[in-house]
Order: structure tokens, then sequence, then C-alpha cells
């Protein structure tokens, strides 16, 4: 009971709107919280397992008797008990690449933070000059690593012009998406910095 007289309705584990009666011989209260059936199946990959229903009382007077490992044999209760139930074999290092792991802290969903230690962090040019993420798609559509310099990004796209662009290669009009994006790359690095 509440303080105010009142019954507290919020309790973990409470399944309200029961019609049946508690499990416990004599108790006429609603039976609202499970707890599992004596030598009934346990709860596994096979199912829920067996459950018997109590009101309030009679449930924390069965949690507090209650023995996980009643009825089982000392090998099975070592079973349970490891550490590393179901890591028996051995599994493989994760490779960190050279990098050091980032630090938890710096995210607030662990998902983004196993996500980033794993994420290759992108080669940096051999002068020192930065490039943004789309530099270097722009690379990558022009087929060049990211230490090119102006001299070898105007080499590839006079190469790649020739190559798809319907005056040089004998009318084949097959090639227009690639010489546009090779347009739009070369367009698209020709003013930048790194390329000056």
């Amino acid at each position: 009971m509440a303080s105010d007289g009142k019954r507290q309705t919020r309790f973990h584990g409470r399944v309200e709107g029961r019609q049946k009666d508690c499990a416990h011989p004599g108790c006429d209260q609603a039976g609202e919280f499970r707890a599992p059936a004596a030598g009934g199946r346990r709860p596994g990959s096979d199912g829920p397992g067996d459950w018997r229903w109590f009101c309030l009382d009679h449930v924390r007077a069965f949690n507090d008797s209650y023995n996980y490992f009643q009825g089982m044999s000392p090998d099975e209760i070592e079973s349970a008990q490891a550490p590393y139930g179901g890591w028996e074999r051995q599994t493989r290092a994760f490779s960190m690449n050279g990098a050091p792991p980032p630090k938890w802290s710096d995210f607030t969903d662990p998902l983004d933070a196993i996500g980033a230690r794993f994420r290759k962090a992108p080669r940096a040019r051999s002068d020192g000059r930065e490039l943004s993420e789309q530099d270097r798609k722009s690379l990558h559509a022009l087929g060049l690593g990211t230490d090119a310099d102006r001299r070898a990004l105007r080499q590839r796209y006079a190469a790649l012009l020739r190559r798809y662009h319907p005056d040089h290669n004998g009318g084949d009009r097959g090639h227009e998406k690639a010489l546009q994006a090779v347009i739009e790359a070369y367009t698209q690095l020709k003013s930048r910095p790194a390329f000056a």
C-alpha cells in the first residue's frame, strides 16, 4: 500500500487486468505477477517456459525463497555460472589497421563508436594539402590517387575525353554518362587549392 492509502499501481512485471486468481492456496487476489512454475519447463531457446501467477505479496514471498539452481546437478550449475558461456572456441582478434581505437567517451551511441573503430581513415596527401570528401569522389571518378597534381589531373582528363567523347571515339554515344561524370569531376577539381 502507498502511504496515502491508495494502491500502488506501478510495479515492474505487473500484468494488469488478469482475471485469474493468485496461485497461492487460499488467496483470492488477482494473479498479476508471473513466476517460474515448480518443476516446470525453464525458459530457453524452445520457448518462454511454464509460469505461475501470484499477487504482489505472494510473488515477493516467492522471490525471497527462489533458487534458480534448485534441482540442477553440480556440472549444470558450473556450466550456468561460467563467465564465458558460449565462448568455448577461440575467435580471431579484430584488426586495428594501425590506428588507435577511438575513445568511447567521444560517442553517445555505442554503435557509432564501433563503426568509427573499423572505418578506414582517408589517406592524406603527401604535400599536406587538404582534400574534401567531394575532392576525393572526383579523384575517384577520374581514376586518380590522392597525391595527383595539376599536371596529372589535366593529362588524365584529356585521356578520358579522347576515350569517351563521340568526336574522338568514332561517334560512339554509349559513354555519355561517363563523359559527363569526367567533365563534372574535372570542373570541380581544377579550381581547388590542392591543384593550384
